[in-house]
């Protein structure tokens, strides 16, 4: 008789789950492509909430690096620091594919999450980075991709930034922009900023502002 797992609403969901890797059975995990990122197929069943197990199923899981996203904030001129660049990912947006976003990256092997936040912001921005504020980490697709996503706040002085920049060796094209923290809001609300790293930080942003600018 298969074990019965407690209902969710008995469930403290501040806990882990009861389910754990161990509650998988993968039969097959299948290489479709690899190139800058993985493709893999993968044949399995899990075990369900209330007891047994699922039928076999096939899913497409995309493979990625780990990322980080570092929202760029002044206090002193309550200014944000965001950058623009051309995102094949948006190739068929209706508007545009060239997207404004927070600074981000990938995370190379040895590499913690702040080298990282540091190091793009030094490369995409051209400026360095005082207090690093860590917010969220998070799975942005869970459903098909595995990439998790660590969101800081940075703190910088923002005199003086501005300008193209990016690394040649990677077809970097990086456009610089300070905005004031109103304006920057305005686009949001417009849907400019429409990507998830520039939602949640931003939103993060709103509510603890206030007390950021009190440090002054």
């Amino acid at each position: 008789m298969s074990e019965k797992r407690p209902p969710a609403d008995e469930q403290d969901l501040a806990l882990p789950s009861p389910f754990t890797v161990a509650d998988v059975d993968l039969a097959e995990r299948r290489c479709l492509h690899q190139g800058f990122f993985r493709l893999e197929e993968l044949h399995l069943r899990h075990r369900l909430f209330e007891g047994g197990w699922s039928g076999r199923v096939v899913r497409e899981v995309h493979h990625r690096h780990d990322a980080v996203g570092v929202l760029l904030y002044d206090i002193e001129r309550d200014a944000v620091v965001l950058v623009e660049q051309f995102r094949p990912g948006a190739l068929d947006d209706p508007d545009s594919p060239w997207k404004v976003e927070v600074v981000a990256g990938l995370v190379k092997p040895g590499e913690s999450v702040a080298e990282v936040a540091r190091r793009e912001t030094l490369e995409e921005a051209g400026c360095d980075v005082g207090e690093l504020i860590e917010l969220h980490t998070y799975y942005p697709s869970p459903g098909a991709c595995d990439e998790r996503v660590t969101l800081f706040c940075g703190l910088v002085d923002s005199r003086g930034l501005g300008g193209v920049h990016g690394l040649d060796e990677e077809h970097e094209d990086i456009r610089v922009h300070v905005l004031p923290f109103i304006r920057a809001w305005e686009l949001l609300q417009a849907g400019r900023l429409d990507n998830a790293m520039s939602l949640i930080a931003f939103y993060w942003l709103a509510g603890e502002r206030a007390s950021l600018r009190a440090r002054r």
